[in-house]
Parts: C-alpha cells; sequence; structure tokens
C-alpha cells in the first residue's frame, strides 16, 4: 500500500496506517468520525474493485469484508427519530451499496462495486461539505 517491499515492507506500511487511522480517530467529533468511516470505505471499494479487475480473490474477500463491516456501521450509527426519512434514505443506501458488493463478487465483475462506489461517494461528499 504505502511501499512495495514485500512482505516487510507491507507490515510496515499496515502498521503505519493503523497509527494513522487511530491519530485521526483520536479527539474527533462524531462528524469527523462519519467522515474517516466514508474516507475509509471509498478506499476499500476502490481497492476492491481494482482486486476484482486484477483476479486476486483474496484483496477482493478482505477488501469487501472491509467496506461491508463499514457500511453496517453506517448503518447501525443512523439516528431513525431525529433523522426521519432522511436515515430512512440512507439506510437504503447503504443496503444497495452492500447489494452491489455482493453482486460483484458473486459475478466476479468490478462494475457493481463501482456503482456502489459512486452512490457513497455522492453521499461522502455532501457530508464533506456539511463540516
Amino acid at each position: 500500500m504505502f511501499y512495495n517491499q514485500g512482505y516487510a515492507g507491507s507490515a510496515a506500511a499496515r502498521r503505519y496506517a493503523a497509527v494513522h487511522s487511530g491519530s485521526r480517530i483520536e479527539g474527533a467529533t462524531p462528524h469527523a468520525l462519519v467522515k474517516i468511516l466514508f474516507d475509509e470505505l471509498l478506499i476499500a471499494l476502490d481497492a476492491a474493485a481494482l482486486a476484482e479487475r486484477q483476479q486476486d480473490r483474496v484483496k477482493v474477500s478482505d477488501k469487501q469484508a472491509r467496506a461491508m463491516s463499514i457500511l453496517f456501521a453506517l448503518e447501525s450509527s443512523l439516528d431513525f427519530d431525529k433523522g426521519g426519512d432522511i436515515a430512512t434514505g440512507l439506510a437504503q443506501i447503504y443496503r444497495e451499496a452492500r447489494r452491489l458488493l455482493l453482486v460483484g463478487a458473486k459475478e466476479r465483475r468490478a462494475e457493481p462495486v463501482e456503482d456502489a462506489r459512486t452512490m457513497i461517494a455522492e453521499i461522502a461528499d455532501a457530508w464533506g461539505q456539511i463540516g
């Protein structure tokens, strides 16, 4: 990811990414935490689509699982009482993104994953503008 030096470089990159994520999360506002989730989700979706195109089944599975986990976290954080129709609409989008991820994995195609990414990117952009 950050280094192209085999296992040692990959392990160092993972440790660096974990520290970087930890420092971003520490002390973040609830709004910033959701932004971090969106950022991480977009990265996972990009990586899943790329892995699908490269026919790297292990990486597809790993990135798909990460994206699914984040989508579930985003949906579970919705406040349907306060959010009303907006929360309901977001939940439907998150479910559709999960469905598209599954279709992409089942059919071994990147396009459904890219469609999910497009939907999520719109929401992430809007969230970032709320700031």
